[in-house]
């Protein structure tokens, strides 16, 4: 017979009932007693977004409890010496499935060695194959990874042998696929957990959550993707004291709550704006070459904005064109971590640790700004919302494919969105230099980089020229000042047509 419980709220008209025979006190004493049960061997789910949003006092007392062989899924593992860094220097972790290396040493030099298997996937497809797990879906087919070794095709490696051979132990593996309405798609499997660990600003007694600003990120569809989820959070309230329409996650999804006793939320890429000194006369440093040739690239970036447009900026230059917006333009900006509407670099001291962009840095909202999970911000992707991506890239191909995630066995950055980004299909524009450091070409016949996505670039714009691509072939249609055709196929490794109406390279005006 079913049991029914009844609690009435102090001085509140509120009723609630359950048949429910997990445990009713959701709230533990302290971190440790939280992941006291985890075993070797588990399956773990961290929220996070760089060291947004992460489980910090969780992941500490994981590393204290000394539990072993742990496959991890999170989409990054921190810094060497924080976040789930820490575990990957104590090995503890016998897997991570991530969709990005970023800046941890750590964990790009166990994975070359041999010593960490590492399942690397685009950050879309892990936050929907998270989502999808805790909604019961157990695979789904995305445009995603469609013609790259990392998903279709398989054989990226997984595990390298631990002798410095370089040879290859585990491999990832080929995906089913399938066409739709003419377009393949690929076959991927959902993920679920053991325990999830993730972090919240705000819970009630009864695991309903809420989080703060862009530290939503991932936290959400991990939580729902385990079978027993501990949130670590700053403040703990009553049943009640969260309106009902206030809940971003609720509480049946969450079986254990933590209150954090102290928070460091360590920022990885503090970036502020330069104050500007009105009564200083020292005249501003010249810009080297190498800056001369951003800038230029950049400023022609910037002319791709249209008014009304939603877009989406890759790290590094294509960032920077949004300080080049022309006068009576206005975009939107999504940030893949969850943020749309993204405003400029805050002040000194009006920093935000839970407030950031995908790459790490530290941002401010605008008026009409909205924040969600990776999961929403991942389906907007997918579903074409976003008209504009400007990515960069380390080879473009003649027909359009793009290579600029990894150089495999020396350097590991991951995919992150841009597998996703790619295929979305959305006009994709790639901003990098003409040559590498080497003086070798970048835009070739053929990459020879495993792909980020096939036939997805419309326009290049290098510090040269600008191409674009029509029909699978390249199209020169703007060139540099004190530059010729010439010069330019001399720097090219893949043929091209002259457009009949070639133009100097276009800037935006300052």
């Amino acid at each position: 017979m079913l049991s029914r419980n009844l609690k009435t709220l102090v001085n509140k008209n509120i009723l609630y009932f359950t048949t429910s025979t997990s445990k009713s006190n959701k709230v533990y004493k302290n971190a440790k007693e939280a992941v006291q049960d985890i075993p070797n061997g588990s399956k773990l789910l961290v929220g996070g977004f760089g060291l947004c949003g992460i489980p910090e006092n969780l992941i500490s007392a994981v590393r204290d409890s000394g539990v072993k062989d742990l496959t991890v899924v999170s989409n990054n593992a921190g810094v060497d010496d924080f976040g789930l860094g820490i575990l990957l220097k104590s090995k503890q972790i016998k897997r991570m499935i991530s969709s990005y290396v970023g800046e941890n040493a750590t964990f790009e030099s166990q994975y070359l060695k041999g010593e960490l298997e590492v399942e690397l996937t685009p950050q879309g497809n892990l936050a929907e194959r998270l989502r999808a797990g805790g909604a019961g879906i157990p695979a789904f087919y995305t445009s995603t990874g469609v013609g790259t070794v990392l998903v279709e095709e398989g054989g990226f490696p997984i595990k390298y042998a631990n002798d410095g051979s370089g040879k290859v132990e585990i491999k990832s593996e080929p995906r089913p696929t399938k066409v739709y309405n003419g377009r393949k798609y690929c076959l991927e499997e959902s993920i679920t957990g053991d325990y999830a660990l993730i972090k919240a600003w705000k819970a009630d007694t009864r695991g309903n959550l809420v989080f703060r600003n862009t530290a939503r990120n991932f936290n959400p569809p991990m939580a729902t993707a385990a079978k027993i989820a501990i949130a670590e959070v700053e403040e703990i309230v009553e049943a009640g004291e969260i309106k009902p329409d206030e809940v971003h996650l609720p509480g049946i999804y969450i079986q254990r709550i933590v209150k954090g006793p102290s928070f460091e939320k360590r920022i990885e890429r503090l970036t502020v704006q330069q104050e500007k000194d009105a009564s200083s006369q020292t005249p501003a440093k010249p810009k080297n070459e190498a800056a001369l040739k951003r800038e230029r690239i950049v400023r022609r970036a910037a002319l791709e904005f249209q008014d009304g447009m939603y877009c989406n900026l890759g790290i590094g230059m294509p960032t920077l064109a949004s300080n080049y917006i022309p006068k009576g333009i206005r975009i939107e900006l999504q940030s893949e971590n969850g943020l749309l509407g993204m405003g400029p670099f805050p002040k000194l001291g009006e920093h935000d640790a839970d407030l950031i962009n995908a790459g790490k840095e530290t941002v401010t909202t605008i008026p009409g700004s909205s924040i969600f999970s990776s999961a929403d911000s991942f389906a907007m992707i997918r579903g074409g919302h976003v008209d504009l991506t400007i990515l960069g890239g380390m080879q473009v191909s003649g027909n359009g494919d793009l290579a600029n995630w990894v150089i495999p066995g020396s350097m590991v950055k991951g995919p992150g969105g841009a597998m996703d980004l790619t295929s979305s299909g959305s006009r994709v524009v790639v901003t990098m230099e003409h040559t590498s450091k080497d003086g070798k070409p970048k835009i070739l016949e053929k990459c020879t980089l495993p792909l980020t996505g096939k036939s997805c670039v419309n326009r290049i714009i290098t510090e040269l020229a600008v191409f674009d691509i029509v029909n699978g072939k390249l199209e020169l249609i703007e060139i540099a000042d004190g530059q010729t055709v010439e010069d330019i196929k001399s720097k090219t490794g893949a043929p091209f047509t002259v457009s009949k109406n070639l133009k100097p390279l276009q800037q935006v005006e300052i």
